[in-house]
């Protein structure tokens, strides 16, 4: 008989990845814009396809997590919605079993799960990442994806840190999610009791500090630099909180936006659903 934790996993995930989807972050498919080849439907059916890779959690490894998410999302959806989600979710996932299970701080747990990974935890996320096809990944000299890996996924995480900030995750033990995201959709969701502002202040607050290395890959690390201080200037006149900050959302949405989604601020999105799901994961709904 499943536990408590494992019966929620499938439901949480879900919820995060539906949570976030809908919040109007500026520059990403939400409640109100969609991008010309994909759709919040199509983020939708994505939440929907990774709880039924989540059913297994507890029984999975990492790899096999991430390999599960991304076939079941891909019977559902042609395009790449959630590539950096699940390769956050996983460990994530096995964490808060072990924490729920031990009654050990989940941070603990979670680094745990990293430092156990393995070379097929590896081959699987590579797996993964072919089958998904995220944009402006290119080719690199060491474990690239397009080969069969002999490291392990921490240690392949650890050699693209630079170049992307979900591997960053990887290494640093979630330094992003716990110590930028979590602290901020708390105190957003303190203040407003919306889980969508509370989402839209905690994608801006992310961005802020981390230039979206997706935008970096696309359009090298000036123009995602200036993204992040379009970030900084709407927090400084309030955010979410403030007629002013709402203004500047709005603009900062707009100059987003362009035909080639070339500035759209993608990985900042899986840091804030990642925050979302480790939220959730500390109170279960």
């Amino acid at each position: 008989m499943k536990s408590t934790m494992e019966q929620k996993i499938p439901r949480l995930v879900q919820l995060a990845c539906a949570l976030e989807a809908c919040a109007p972050k500026p520059g990403n498919v939400n409640r109100y814009h969609d991008f010309c080849d994909t759709s919040l439907e199509d983020f939708l059916l994505s939440a929907a396809a990774l709880g039924s890779a989540f059913e297994n959690a507890a029984q999975a490894t990492v790899g096999r997590l991430i390999l599960d998410a991304a076939m079941k999302t891909r019977d559902w959806v042609r395009s790449n919605t959630n590539l950096g989600m699940i390769l956050l979710f996983a460990p994530l996932a096995k964490a808060g079993l072990d924490a729920a299970g031990t009654g050990k701080d989940i941070r603990r747990s979670l680094l745990s799960v990293l430092n156990a990974l393995t070379v097929e935890d590896a081959r699987l996320a590579y797996e993964a990442i072919r089958l998904m096809r995220p944009g402006g990944i290119g080719q690199v000299p060491q474990a690239d994806v397009s080969g069969e890996p002999s490291v392990t996924l921490l240690q392949a995480m650890a050699l693209a840190e630079e170049r992307d900030a979900v591997a960053r995750e990887y290494v640093s033990g979630y330094a992003i999610s716990f110590g930028i995201g979590l602290p901020a959709l708390k105190s957003a969701y303190s203040r407003c009791g919306s889980y969508s502002s509370a989402i839209v202040q905690t994608f801006l607050t992310i961005l802020s500090d981390v230039p979206d290395t997706l935008i970096v890959r696309k359009q090298g690390l000036k123009p995602a630099q200036q993204v992040s201080q379009m970030a900084t200037g709407v927090l400084a006149s309030g955010g979410v909180f403030t007629p002013e900050g709402r203004s500047g959302l709005a603009d900062m949405d707009s100059v987003l936006r362009d035909e080639g989604h070339t500035l759209n601020p993608g990985t900042t999105a899986d840091l804030t659903a990642a925050t979302v799901f480790l939220a959730l994961l500390e109170n279960p709904l």
